[in-house]
């Protein structure tokens, strides 16, 4: 299983605000694959002394270094830490503490000194999910298969996940004209296959409680409707996969629901480009940083677009939101784009971490504004 911490929004809106002296952000690529953690770990020993150096070069004083690379040490040295990854990992340390996210993304490696957090990348697992649960059901059997960002989908266990239809309804078929109450035939099957459906979602609670990811089905009728009438979990995708799953090879159902979280966030990128044209011939929407700064600042942006991979050095006004840039990144220098997006998130607005070819006029943003400003 890929073991993730895909943060809230209210934990997302903290990172954004938390400011200091010395606040350090790593992203570094990881592996679910226990026998082959040992690299990730060496890489950020690496990284550990990178962002030293920057802190270093910065004129940091030696009482703000020494907490951060004792925490950073410590996280080096805790196996159990290590025995559960996912594909990348992101981490975000002050003197005062640090905070980890295991991402099912692959994400940029980099390593980011400033007086605030460099955000956007971990944007991208929240806004464009690569993470995903299949729901096999079929009357007799069901079973739960996770999709592993471009890895090979596995299946995966689920406690208290009842065998069939026929071993909740306590029969040997749910499809026997034998009588319950006032229900038999046909009635009686959908009312066993719903008591079936409702044991199904409260078995998925466990697992899915607190994420965010997209839960697929591969069912037929009658048992898909039904399971979408009981369903509790708020990401129930609403494309489904409308075939018999029994036996049908985890890595297949896998290559199957996979297109449909692709199709789900091409069509969430068309819709904010397809807005975006339609806002720009009223004058509001722009692909301008300072423009974008300065509505952020307002509260005028309604979606931001950015790319993920950029970053673009400088400082953003609290109060205007005049923008200045710089030639390179430092300690002293945080990224702008990074500091855009936090003011969006502040005022309610979207922000989608996108590959640059996904951005309007291939820009390094595009703001989509509630009003012109």
């Amino acid at each position: 299983m890929l073991y993730v911490d895909i943060p809230t929004q209210s934990e997302i809106t903290k990172l954004f605000s938390t400011r200091g002296e010395a606040l350090i952000s790593i992203y570094l690529t990881t592996t679910p694959e226990t026998q082959h953690i040992d690299a990730a770990r060496t890489r950020l020993k690496q990284l550990t002394s990178d962002a030293v150096a920057q802190l270093e070069e910065a004129g940091a004083a030696k009482r703000t270094i020494w907490p951060i690379e004792e925490q950073l040490h410590d996280l080096l040295d805790d196996d159990d830490f290590w025995r559960v990854q996912a594909n990348s990992l992101a981490l975000f340390i002050t003197p005062d503490d640090l905070r980890s996210y295991r991402l099912p993304n692959k994400l940029t490696e980099t390593v980011q000194v400033s007086d605030r957090f460099h955000l956007k990348p971990l944007l991208r697992a929240v806004s464009m999910p690569q993470h995903a649960f299949v729901l096999a059901l079929a009357e007799d059997e069901v079973r739960v298969i996770e999709l592993l960002g471009d890895q090979p989908a596995e299946e995966i266990k689920v406690p208290d996940m009842p065998k069939s239809a026929a071993s909740v309804a306590g029969t040997a078929n749910v499809n026997s004209r034998s009588y319950s109450g006032r229900q038999g035939g046909g009635e009686g099957q959908k009312h066993h296959l719903r008591q079936y459906a409702r044991q199904v979602d409260k078995a998925l609670r466990g697992l899915l409680s607190g994420r965010s990811e997209p839960l697929i089905i591969a069912a037929t009728e009658p048992m898909l409707s039904i399971f979408r009438s009981v369903n509790s979990y708020p990401h129930l995708a609403d494309s489904a996969l409308e075939t018999s799953p029994v036996r049908i090879a985890p890595h297949d159902l896998g290559s199957d629901a996979r297109k449909i979280v692709d199709e789900t966030n091409a069509a969430i990128v068309k819709a904010a480009n397809a807005l975006y044209t339609t806002r720009e011939a009223d004058g509001r929407a722009t692909t301008d940083t300072a423009d974008a700064a300065r509505a952020a600042t307002f509260g005028a942006v309604d979606t931001l677009l950015v790319d993920m991979d950029v970053v673009v050095p400088g400082l953003v006004d609290e109060t205007s939101g005049a923008v200045t840039f710089d030639d390179e990144a430092s300690a002293v220098s945080y990224g702008v784009i990074d500091e855009i997006a936090g003011r969006v998130i502040a005022h309610g607005g979207r922000v989608l971490a996108v590959r640059k070819d996904d951005i309007p006029q291939g820009a390094t943003l595009a703001a989509i504004l509630r009003y012109a400003v």
